[in-house]
């Protein structure tokens, strides 16, 4: 008799749990809903006030296209506008991984050699004060005009930012924590991989966060010099044409590829740092 009163007592849990983990769940869906829901009514609100100023105050397409002319421009050759962005893409992730690997490898280097660090930080400084347009003809002539001088420049535009904060992250290290690992006799390694590298992610997380743009940005500058291929030769053949419709659609793409890079990196510091008190609120992005 036990066994028969004990199931229906599991059964009205289940379904008393089942409703419950429902109804997180679209209180979830609902705040993603509304978190999106502001900047889309924004940017509709933008188009509409740019449709009817272009159109009241007669400014010639040549100069300002109206948002319905982009929208032409982009839906009728759609095809031409994605393969051009998924090179840039390519070319832009290429350069963030290699920018990020040496960047990460450098902090860590950095972290316990304060030689290298005096030796590695003011060259990395120096590289970063230089303008980017300025070193990117260097590297067409040394690298050739293929998708690698283009993953050179947005590595070279990334690297400073990861390996900074890196660094800190890296060095930020609780005293007393410390001294407790020392205390425990643990190594040099331990200390790396259970103390300081957790303790460096939310700050590597946050360099991802400006480092992402920035790779397509230097992706970008890199297509300015080199090649027919990219949403950056699109944008110089276009200017030099006065084609109004199709720069701003090659924009309008690049603006994409960078929100949507963003969109990604928050959703995986979102995971991988669940843990951490800045995740605790819900994520900014």
């Amino acid at each position: 008799m036990s066994l028969l009163r004990s199931k229906p007592a599991q059964d009205d849990t289940l379904s008393a749990d089942g409703p419950s983990s429902q109804d997180q769940h679209f209180a979830n869906l609902s705040r993603y809903v509304r978190r999106a829901l502001f900047p889309i009514i924004t940017l509709t609100g933008i188009g509409v006030l740019w449709e009817l100023a272009v159109r009241v105050s007669g400014v010639a397409e040549y100069l300002v296209p109206t948002p319905s002319a982009v929208w032409s421009r982009l839906s009728g050759d759609l095809s031409y506008f994605l393969f051009h962005g998924l090179i840039t893409l390519y070319e832009s992730l290429g350069g963030f991984a290699l920018g990020t690997l040496v960047a990460v490898i450098a902090a860590g280097v950095m972290a316990q050699s304060r030689l290298f660090e005096r030796t590695v930080y003011p060259i990395a400084l120096l590289i970063k004060v230089t303008p980017i347009v300025a070193i990117a003809p260097l590297f067409v002539i040394w690298f050739g005009f293929g998708s690698f001088p283009k993953m050179m420049i947005a590595a070279l535009i990334t690297f400073f930012p990861v390996m900074v904060n890196t660094f800190i992250g890296l060095r930020s290290v609780n005293p007393t924590t410390l001294d407790f690992f020392r205390l425990l006799d643990a190594s040099e390694a331990q200390v790396l991989i259970k103390l300081r590298i957790p303790g460096a992610l939310p700050y590597v997380f946050a360099a991802f966060r400006i480092a992402v743009p920035l790779s397509v940005i230097g992706a970008v500058v890199g297509e300015w010099f080199t090649g027919d291929r990219g949403l950056g030769s699109v944008i110089i053949v276009a200017h030099h044409n006065i084609d109004m419709p199709t720069l701003f659609s090659a924009i309008a793409i690049l603006a994409c590829i960078g929100l949507g890079l963003t969109g990604i990196t928050a959703l995986i510091e979102r995971r991988v740092l669940f843990w951490h008190d800045s995740q605790q609120s819900g994520p900014a992005f």
